[in-house]
C-alpha cells in the first residue's frame, strides 16, 4: 500500500487537515491532472477511430494494420484508465472510501498515461512509415517514447527519489 501522502503534490498536509479533506483535495487534483490527459487521448482516439475509413487505408502493409491495432486499442485502455476514476466516484460516493480510491485513481493515472505513451508511438511509427518508410519512422518513434518515458516516468520518479 502507498503512504497516503505520496499521491500528493505538497511535500505535507495543510495544516489542520483532515485525512478525508486530505483525500478529497488529493482526488480534485488527481482529476485536473487528467482532464490535461484525457483530451489528448480523445484527439488520438477519434483520429484513430476514423483512419480505417480514409480512402489510402486499404494501401497499407499487414505490418502498418498491426501497428495501427496497436495503437488504436492502447488509446482505448488509456481512456478507460483515465475515465475510471470519474467513473468508480460515482459508484463510490458517500461511501466513505476517498482514500482508496485516491490511491487505486493513482494508479489508473499511471496506467493511462504508459498506455498513451504506447498509442502516441505507434500512431507516430504508422504514420512517418507510411510517409518516409521505416528507417525515419523506427528513428522518429524511438526518440519520441524515450522522451515520453523520461518526461513522464523517470525524471519524476529520480526527482521524487532526490527528495526522499
Amino acid at each position: 500500500m502507498q503512504d497516503p501522502q505520496s499521491v500528493e503534490s505538497s511535500p505535507s498536509a495543510v495544516p489542520g487537515e483532515s485525512p478525508a479533506a486530505r483525500a478529497d483535495r488529493n482526488f480534485v487534483e488527481l482529476l485536473q491532472g487528467l482532464r490535461v490527459a484525457v483530451t489528448g487521448v480523445q484527439v488520438l482516439f477519434a483520429f484513430l477511430l476514423t483512419v480505417p475509413f480514409s480512402p489510402g487505408f486499404e494501401e497499407v502493409t499487414h505490418f502498418q494494420r498491426d501497428l495501427y491495432y496497436v495503437a488504436l486499442v492502447s488509446a482505448a485502455v488509456a481512456s478507460i484508465f483515465f475515465i475510471a476514476p470519474a467513473a468508480q466516484h460515482r459508484i463510490l460516493f458517500r461511501q466513505g472510501l476517498k482514500e482508496p480510491l485516491v490511491h487505486r485513481s493513482n494508479r489508473y493515472a499511471m496506467v493511462g498515461t504508459l498506455a498513451l505513451a504506447v498509442s502516441i508511438t505507434s500512431a507516430t511509427l504508422l504514420v512517418v512509415d507510411y510517409i518516409f518508410h521505416w528507417p525515419v519512422a523506427v528513428i522518429t518513434s524511438a526518440v519520441l517514447a524515450l522522451l515520453a518515458v523520461w518526461i513522464w516516468f523517470v525524471g519524476p520518479f529520480l526527482y521524487r527519489s532526490r527528495q526522499g
